[in-house]
């Protein structure tokens, strides 16, 4: 009985020194010497393949760069898509995800955000010519969007009579608008910006009618990694007052952040 005991009492202590070891994330990026960043591959101007280089670009591509910058380790990227990339970091695979996420409280359940990195809010990208306006126009007509995406729910209580079509990636969904399978695709307007951007007559299509949804991105991080997430954000409030997240922003978005700032903390 003693022999027994004791054999469970060290395997208790192993789960427990286990736990220890793996509790602050935030250490252990710094003891492996690499920061793990999900981001997407396919979302033009935030996360995608950069033709020239054959290697990841993109606003939150930089963003997660400058927070390895700032510890002082290597950054290396996994590619999530919006139905993986919370998935990934409760799984441990991913430190952190950048990815054009929509910080939601249903999401807090299971994954920590930072605060607000980015703003945006919905609209819809369609034909120039096709008469549709608005998210009115959509009644009885087939709407392009992404698994897993806050997009996928906000169309359908926005028109409840649009036929929802959800895609893997966004550059699928723009493919059935351009085929005729779709007669809009509606998601956040930065995205939907990179999409026209992307075709080679972006002239032809259009981004229409008012937000009917706001979308504050956060950057997710694990759940109770309170060291983490205190790092992030103080990267973040550090990156605003310094001019560098302006930098990035017009690098990207040839413009600056208007309609919003970020909430910033005294150091």
């Amino acid at each position: 009985m003693r022999r027994i005991t004791t054999i469970f009492i060290a395997a208790l202590l192993v789960v427990g020194l286990a736990a220890v070891a793996s509790a602050d994330r935030l250490q252990n990026i710094k003891d492996r010497g690499t920061l793990i960043c999900g981001v997407k591959d396919s979302v033009y101007l935030f996360g995608f393949v950069n033709e020239d280089t054959n290697q990841l670009d993109g606003f939150d591509v930089d963003i997660c760069k400058k927070f390895a910058d700032k510890l002082g380790v290597d950054v290396e990227y996994k590619t999530v898509t919006s139905a993986t990339r919370i998935p990934m970091l409760t799984q441990g695979s991913i430190d952190v995800a950048a990815a054009t996420m929509t910080h939601k409280f249903s999401r807090d359940d299971v994954i920590d955000f930072s605060i607000t990195y980015f703003m945006d809010g919905q609209k819809l990208l369609v034909k120039k010519d096709s008469g549709i306006q608005s998210t009115d126009d959509l009644a009885g007509k087939r709407v392009g969007t992404v698994k897993g995406s806050t997009s996928e729910k906000n169309i359908s209580q926005a028109q409840p009579e649009a036929k929802v079509i959800s895609y893997d990636e966004y550059p699928q969904a723009f493919l059935a608008l351009k085929q005729g399978k779709v007669h809009a695709v509606t998601t956040d307007s930065g995205i939907l910006a990179g999409l026209k951007m992307s075709d080679d007559n972006p002239d032809n299509w259009a981004i229409v009618g008012p937000y009917f949804s706001a979308e504050p991105y956060g950057i997710g991080v694990p759940e109770n990694q309170s060291n983490l997430r205190d790092f992030i954000n103080k990267s973040l409030v550090e990156m605003w007052n310094s001019g560098e997240y302006h930098e990035l922003y017009k690098k990207w978005f040839d413009t600056e952040p208007q309609g919003w700032e970020m909430t910033t903390w005294p150091m």
